[in-house]
């Protein structure tokens, strides 16, 4: 970060800077403080750095107390207890009992890939989960295993069927990793939204608006209000498109998984009520296809041709999918991260109620 770009973090309201390792300890403290054991604590604190080192702040460490929340009021297990009630070779659904999203989606995608490496294919279906974060944290641990993964969630309701103003389905994001040889991994992670939900909660914490085009309020008029569009409708990615594409996340999401789906689930942005969340996971061993040498010389092979496509506008440079998120994740790695004053006061004042010691 150069002198300009910290003087305009001063400004913003980003004084505090801090490791990864500050972060997850930090967080980590906070859920053991709240009865989670230390691995699940870990875990559920390192996918919320993750998120912050990727540069999605949306999905990051503000989001700690939103999950500590649900834990107190004990929507939110915290013990995971989950168990498979299907397991049929490739395939298994499990069932998370309610417990942390963040540890039933890893252990889903362990499943899937163990499962992968003995059929060539592993196909995992979750019911009674809860919201998990960002999706390719999970998908990357796919690729790191020499396969492709696919994750898909649904999620309480934030927009209206394409032509209609109720609230009914979530943005039921997805996402797909596979490994790019020497090249970070190529990773998708969509919702069917234009914009994460998340975002907007981070508008209406710094006071900003957001842009037209992202939302609309309860009436169905375009706002430029972060506040209006939470409480409306965050409008789908391509129109009707993505509106399509959600309801069919949410099919293999909430029904095949036989979970809760459309406007049944309860979210992370609520302290009570169970989630109900369904998820669906499925993963390629890449080896069962054609060598894994060869795959990646072709993935590395694939990324220097979009590299090396002329850009639109002279001097840009042209990103695949993953690699502005790697970038940054070992910028902030090297540089820290840079937080929010408000969102370190809330941190603070949360963890100093639970005797947790602040952030410094």
């Amino acid at each position: 970060m150069n002198a300009d770009d910290a003087a305009d973090n001063v400004a913003r309201g980003y004084r505090m800077k801090l490791s990864a390792k500050q972060l997850v300890d930090f967080c980590t403290n906070a859920y053991i403080a709240m009865g989670v054991p230390q691995a699940d604590a870990r875990l559920l604190a390192d996918s919320l750095v993750q998120a912050e080192l990727w540069g999605h702040p949306s999905h990051g460490v503000m989001r700690t107390f939103w999950y500590g929340k649900r834990l107190q009021s004990g929507a939110m297990r915290a013990r995971t207890k989950s168990e498979l009630v299907v397991d049929a070779g490739a395939i298994a659904v499990m069932d998370g009992n309610e417990g942390i999203g963040q540890v039933i989606a890893t252990r889903a995608m362990q499943e899937a890939i163990a499962r992968a490496e003995a059929h060539g294919i592993g196909v995992v279906a979750v019911r009674n989960s809860g919201h998990f974060g960002t999706a390719m944290y999970y998908t990357r641990m796919a690729a790191q295993a020499g396969c492709i993964g696919f994750l898909t969630t649904n999620g309480s309701p934030s927009m209206a069927p394409w032509g209609g103003r109720t609230k009914l389905i979530g943005n039921n994001p997805w996402s797909i990793a596979a490994p790019a040889g020497k090249y970070a991994p190529m990773m998708l992670d969509i919702a069917n939204t234009v914009v994460a939900r998340g975002k907007l909660h981070v508008a209406r914490k710094k006071g900003e608006s957001i842009p037209l085009g992202w939302a609309v309020d309860k009436e169905g008029r375009p706002t430029t209000d972060a506040a209006e569009g939470i409480a409306g409708n965050i409008l789908p990615f391509a129109g009707h498109k993505g509106y399509a594409a959600s309801i069919m996340m949410d099919v293999l999401s909430g029904i095949l998984s036989g979970s809760h789906f459309a406007d049944t689930i309860v979210g992370p942005y609520s302290p009570e009520g169970k989630s109900g969340v369904g998820h669906f996971v499925w993963v390629l061993d890449i080896a069962a296809f054609r060598p894994l040498a060869a795959f990646e010389a072709d993935m590395e092979t694939l990324v220097e041709k979009i590299k090396g496509s002329p850009p639109a506008v002279k001097g840009d440079e042209i990103y695949y999918p993953g690699e502005l998120e790697a970038r940054a994740d070992a910028r902030s790695r090297s540089e820290g991260i840079a937080l929010p004053d408000d969102v370190v006061s809330e941190l603070n004042a949360q963890a100093t109620a639970l005797g947790v010691r602040s952030l410094s």
